[in-house]
């Protein structure tokens, strides 16, 4: 299925890119106004907040067409709009006053109040309006922005000066020149020096007319940033393997079944004795078993999956599907398998890593892995910066084309080269929003940069050399989605042995009969970590600590709670225990196997826990999940810092043997693993993999005694 692009963006208005959280890429950054990256209804009860949220719509609908002589003149001020680097100190004085620009204007809809309650009402187990899920038609009525308020901000644009080009219930698309932005949202428009370049921005907060400003969520475009979005995984430094129970002798189909060569260093005193190789690559089915899913019998079946990112391989369906044979399970029927994607309006390849598919192949094998008979859809980003990206995920909940919606990119919030853009994050949550309304479930890997502070960017594979302090990804810190962390997940004979938190540190690569091990360094973990600015939802306030949830990262205490992540992990880790994936590359087309790790693994690995949830009740969404989450967090493992199957050693570690064939063979790692540096694990909720990993008990809990 392809799809002309329901909200087609000119390319200059593309929104910062973003990063992909699960797999280990480049940091990619976000230009211009860029950010990378790394259908059913229930029963609906009509209410006296109903009505009055419909009276309110209707007398804010003829103020907005015909706004009263009384409010002409009169301006709001739209609070936190200036980028940090817009300083005095940096000021380099006016932008060109003809110099064109493309920006957007978010639309606040109708009433923004009752979505966010009705969303809260719709996925809260203790009320009496759960899962009472509403259409998108209900939805575009009752909550998306009217043709009035459309017109009335149009008109406002138009008389500054300023082209729409295109608009919908979400946002209006305008272009024009410097002097009339300046016009319209009454502030100056200056050049910055900052770590990044000169960058334009606004110089002071944006202000609009009061008779509109209840109809907007903000403006993006006005300020420059190199900030961007990213893929959350990173593939092992080694060749294929192949299948994981294939005695090779360079891992372990299990962890402990086989010892160090001799001809490796000894581990040091304090690490884990007698040492053992790291594990194969995991394949899904035994995931699959490890997280109780075999043993469940469910299969997602009746449940739609969609995979949220930029671009799209012309070869996804046939890997994936090469991959499921090549590993004992059933590819994609018929029909199984789709796409929305539109290649002519692809842009910023050279940003956004074009030609690099092995997200896109992680996400829809892990999906299909954990749920082999729910369809899957990958919805292709026409760049990794934000603009399309919430074009993508708007796609989605406007014609609802999933029940899931599986996201393995994010960004970081604070950068030296400005904070991230308010306007947009508020447009994520009206997103969220609705699709919780209409009950389809958002998931968003949470980072693999630990707590995102200097230390990690120094060391850190998958961190953003930008970031200006510790802190947690966006979207996966949204109030409104599930953040997914990772684990690392040991085997034993039988399946499940323990999970430790999602962490490596490696030493270098070292030479078989070297005398010590090379030195190394803090590689990869999974994110989390305490909001600044985001309030602590309802839902996490059953479990977190007050304490924990008190305490900024940088050790700042704070009056109100703030929200945590991770919410729930599945395992992600990169060297202990990662997935293997396969994929054909784009140059050579030649197809192989591969072992990646990431809470990009993690994301897609619970989206399809959702659509087997889905299934164990009946068929009816899960929708948004956190609340049913925190509910049933104490069926969850617990994963801890020190897994009680593994005694007798202060640091544990395996031991990683480069395979035959590739260009280091016979070299070795030395992996300690478990420590998530700035987040320890511990009983109960803790910031490193939030209230656990799943199990077959948490699974069937959503079927209400099925």
């Amino acid at each position: 299925m392809t799809d002309a692009g329901l909200y087609p963006l000119p390319p200059a208005i593309i929104g910062p890119p973003i990063s992909g959280i699960g797999c280990l890429h480049p940091p990619f950054r976000e230009g211009n106004t860029m950010t990378y990256a790394v259908p059913r209804h229930r029963k609906r009860i009509a209410t006296a907040t109903t009505l009055t949220a419909v009276a309110a719509f209707v007398t804010a609908s003829i103020a907005l067409a015909a706004p009263s002589n009384a409010d002409s003149g009169a301006t709001t001020t739209l609070p936190g709009t200036t980028p940090g680097y817009a300083t005095a100190s940096a000021d380099l004085g006016q932008t060109g006053a003809a110099a064109p620009l493309s920006l957007r204007v978010y639309l606040a809809g109708q009433d923004p109040a009752g979505l966010e309650a009705y969303a809260r009402a719709v996925s809260d187990p203790n009320s009496a309006s759960y899962k009472h899920f509403l259409s998108t038609t209900e939805v575009r009525n009752r909550f998306g922005a009217s043709q009035a308020q459309i017109d009335a901000v149009s008109q406002w644009l138009k008389a500054a000066g300023l082209t729409v080009t295109g608009s919908n219930q979400h946002w209006i698309d305008i272009t024009g020149t410097v002097a009339a932005a300046q016009k319209a949202f009454g502030t100056q428009l200056h050049n910055f020096a900052t770590p990044d370049g000169t960058l334009r921005s606004n110089s002071s907060d944006v202000k609009v007319p009061a008779s509109i400003a209840k109809a907007l969520l903000g403006v993006s475009g006005l300020a420059q940033s190199t900030k961007h979005a990213v893929t959350n995984h990173q593939k092992v430094d080694t060749s294929a393997r192949g299948p994981v129970q294939n005695n090779d002798p360079s891992c372990s189909d299990y962890y402990g079944q086989k010892q160090v060569p001799a001809s490796a260093p000894a581990v040091p005193a304090g690490f884990t004795t007698p040492a053992t190789l790291a594990q194969c690559s995991l394949v899904p089915s035994e995931m699959r078993d490890a997280y109780g899913v075999s043993k469940s019998g469910l299969t997602g079946k009746g449940a739609t999956i969609a995979i949220v990112n930029w671009y799209g391989s012309s070869t996804m369906e046939a890997d994936a599907n090469k991959f499921a044979t090549n590993h004992g399970d059933k590819p994609f029927a018929k029909g199984q398998y789709s796409e929305v994607s539109d290649p002519s309006q692809w842009t910023n390849k050279d940003i956004c890593g074009f030609g690099d598919f092995g997200e896109e192949a992680l996400d829809v094998e892990m999906a299909h892995g954990f749920a082999p008979d729910a369809k899957v859809i990958t919805i292709a980003a026409n760049s990794c910066f934000d603009s399309d990206l919430i074009a993508a995920e708007t796609n989605i909940v406007d014609n609802h084309l999933a029940d899931v919606v599986s996201n393995s990119w994010g960004e970081i919030m604070y950068s030296t080269s400005g904070d991230i853009d308010p306007a947009q994050m508020k447009a994520y949550d009206q997103v969220f929003m609705q699709g919780a309304v209409e009950g389809i479930a958002f998931d968003f890997s949470s980072g693999d940069c630990m707590n995102n502070d200097a230390f990690s960017i120094s060391q850190g594979l998958n961190c953003d050399p930008t970031a200006s302090r510790a802190q947690v990804d966006w979207p996966a810190s949204s109030a409104w989605v599930t953040s997914v962390g990772g684990t690392a997940l040991g085997l034993d004979k039988r399946g499940y042995g323990f999970e430790a938190p999602m962490a490596d540190t490696r030493s270098g690569r070292t030479a078989p009969g070297a005398a010590a091990w090379a030195p190394g360094a803090q590689t990869f973990g999974g994110g989390g970590g305490v909001s600044e600015t985001i309030a602590q939802p309802w839902y996490q306030s059953w479990t977190v600590p007050h304490g924990m949830a008190t305490t900024l990262m940088d050790g700042t205490k704070v009056a109100q709670p703030k929200r945590t992540i991770p919410d729930i992990s599945l395992n992600g880790d990169l060297y202990f225990s990662s997935s293997l994936v396969g994929q054909t590359d784009p140059d050579t087309g030649v197809y192989s196997e591969g072992g990646f790790g990431g809470t990009s693994v993690s994301a897609p690995s619970w989206a399809g826990v959702l659509a087997d949830a889905q299934q164990a009740q009946w068929g009816i969404p899960v929708g948004f999940a956190n609340p049913a989450i925190y509910a049933r967090s104490w069926l969850a493992n617990d994963v801890v810092q020190n897994p009680r199957q593994i005694t007798g050693s202060a640091i544990h570690s395996v031991v990683f043997q480069y395979p035959a064939g590739n260009q280091f063979a016979g070299m070795y790692r030395l992996i300690q693993y478990g420590v998530d540096e700035g987040l320890p694990a511990s009983r109960g909720y803790d910031l490193a993999t939030g209230v656990g990993s799943p199990n077959a008990l948490f699974l069937r809990s959503f079927g209400f005694g099925r």
